[in-house]
C-alpha cells in the first residue's frame, strides 16, 4: 500500500523534498498558502553557490560591530524596536561565529554545498529547465587592495580544503569582462564552479511542474491547521481535510511559529532582504553576476532586468517594509554601472530563515512520530534545496542518506 506524505512549504526546499519523496514511491501532497516559489524563493541573488562552503558569520571585530551599530550601512540594517526580541538569537549567532567554532561549522556544512550543483543538475534536466541556467560562475570585486588580498587568501584556503575553483581578477580583467562599468576596481575573484539562475521563481515553478508530472499534487492550505491524527497527521486544505503518515515542515522563516505550536523551541531568526529590477541605460550591458564586496550589494543580469539585491535586515518577520538598504545600494550601484529606471512597482522583500549555528535543521522531529524538519538554510536556500530534499527523502523512506547529515539534526538544539 502506498504511503501518503504531506510537505508544508512550497519554496525550493519543500518542492525539492516533495520531488524526492514522490520519486521514492510516496504519494505526496505539497501544501502552501501561496503558489510555489512565491515567498523567500522568489527573491534571491539567483546563485547556486558551490563556493559557499563557509556560512555567513556574525562580525567579530570591534570596529565592524561599531560601524554596524551606526545603522547606516548597505549590507546590514536593523530595527531598533526588534532588537530586544532578537538579542538571544544574536548572542548565540555571535558566539558560534568565533573563528575556531566557525571553522568547525564550515567543515560540517561543506558536504551539503559540495553536492549542490550535482543535485540541482539532476532536477534541472528532469524538469527541462536548462534555459534558466548559466554555468559561468560569478564575480566578487573589491575597491581596495587590502580587501582583495584578504579575499584571495581565503579563496586559496577554500580551494585547498574544499576544492572550489577561482580566478584572480586584475583591474584590467574586470574592465574587459564588464566594459560598461564606470569605476575602476582594485581587483577581484571569479568563482568558476557556481551556476546562476536567470529567474529563481521560474526554476521553482519548473520543479513544481516536474513534481506534478510524477503524480504529485499541490493544494493550498494553512500550516496552523496541522495536527496529529491517529498514527499520522491531518491538515485542512482548500480541498478539505487531508491525512498522511508523514509530514514535512519546510516552512522557511515561518518554521519557528509552526514548530513552537508543536512544543519545540529552536534558536531561529530571520534576515530580511530586498530586491529591485532595473533597465540599463542605452546600450549598456551587465555581463556577470557581480558583488560589490566592500559595499554589500549584488547586481545580476536576470530575465526580468538587472536585479539588485541587498544584505541582511534584522527586523520582525511581519514588520512593514523598510527598504532603506535598497535605496542606499541603488545610489552606489548607479555610480559603477549605468542603471536605468526601476522596473518593479515596489521593492520586493523576503526573509531568510536562520539558525544561530548557521546550519540548517534537517531530520526527524525528536518528539513526534512521522514529523520531519527541513528549514533554516539562511542565505543558501536556493543552493541547498535539492540536496536537502534528497537526504531528507532518503531518511524518511529508510535509506541511508548519501552524505552524513548528523550535524544538521534537530536534536542538536535539544528543542
Amino acid at each position: 500500500m502506498t504511503k501518503n506524505a504531506i510537505v508544508l512549504g512550497a519554496g525550493i526546499v519543500g518542492v525539492s523534498t516533495a520531488i524526492h519523496l514522490q520519486r521514492r514511491g510516496r504519494q505526496v501532497t505539497l501544501i502552501d498558502r501561496k503558489d510555489p516559489g512565491s515567498e523567500t524563493s522568489f527573491g534571491n541573488a539567483g546563485l547556486i553557490q558551490r563556493e559557499g562552503v563557509a556560512p555567513y558569520g556574525f562580525p567579530q571585530q570591534f570596529g565592524l560591530l561599531l560601524r554596524y551599530a551606526l545603522n547606516n550601512q548597505i549590507d546590514a540594517h536593523y530595527h531598533l524596536r526588534a532588537l530586544p526580541g532578537q538579542l538571544a538569537f544574536l548572542a548565540r549567532y555571535w558566539w558560534h561565529s568565533n573563528a575556531r567554532r566557525h571553522a568547525v561549522i564550515t567543515r560540517a556544512y561543506a558536504p551539503l554545498i559540495e553536492n549542490s550543483i550535482a543535485e540541482h543538475k539532476d532536477l534541472i534536466e528532469a524538469s527541462q529547465a536548462q534555459a534558466l541556467i548559466r554555468k559561468d560562475g560569478w564575480m566578487k570585486i573589491f575597491r581596495t587592495e587590502a580587501g582583495r588580498d584578504e579575499a584571495l587568501a581565503e579563496a586559496a584556503l577554500w580551494q585547498n580544503e574544499f576544492g572550489v575553483d577561482y580566478d584572480s581578477l586584475t583591474p584590467a580583467d574586470i574592465a574587459r569582462m564588464e566594459p560598461d562599468m564606470t569605476v575602476r576596481f582594485a581587483g577581484g575573484i571569479r568563482w568558476r564552479d557556481p551556476w546562476s539562475v536567470l529567474d529563481p521563481h521560474a526554476l521553482t515553478s519548473a520543479y513544481r511542474r516536474y513534481f506534478e508530472s510524477l503524480g504529485g499534487r499541490f493544494v493550498t492550505g494553512e500550516a496552523a491547521s496541522l495536527g496529529q491524527f491517529g498514527a499520522g497527521w491531518k491538515i485542512m486544505t482548500s480541498e478539505g481535510p487531508l491525512g498522511a503518515e508523514d509530514a514535512v515542515l519546510a516552512l522557511g522563516p515561518w518554521a519557528a511559529v509552526a514548530t513552537r505550536r508543536l512544543g519545540y523551541s529552536f534558536p531561529l531568526g530571520v534576515k530580511r532582504g530586498y530586491h529591485m529590477h532595473y533597465a540599463a541605460k542605452g546600450n549598456a550591458t551587465l555581463n556577470n553576476w557581480l558583488l560589490d564586496a566592500e559595499r554589500g550589494y549584488l547586481l545580476a543580469p536576470m530575465n526580468r532586468g538587472i536585479r539588485l539585491t541587498t544584505g541582511a535586515e534584522f527586523a520582525s518577520l511581519d514588520a512593514p517594509k523598510t527598504p532603506v538598504q535598497l535605496d542606499r545600494a541603488e545610489a552606489v550601484a548607479r555610480t559603477i554601472f549605468p542603471l536605468g529606471g526601476r522596473l518593479d512597482p515596489e521593492p520586493w522583500m523576503g526573509a531568510r530563515p536562520c539558525t544561530s549555528d548557521m546550519m540548517p535543521v534537517i531530520g526527524k522531529a525528536p518528539r513526534h512520530r512521522g514529523l520531519w524538519f527541513a528549514f533554516g538554510h539562511a542565505h543558501h536556500g536556493l543552493t541547498l534545496g535539492p540536496v536537502t530534499g534528497r537526504v531528507l527523502a532518503e531518511l524518511i523512506t529508510g535509506e541511508t542518506p548519501f552524505i552524513d547529515i548528523s550535524a544538521y539534526s534537530p536534536q542538536r538544539f535539544r528543542p
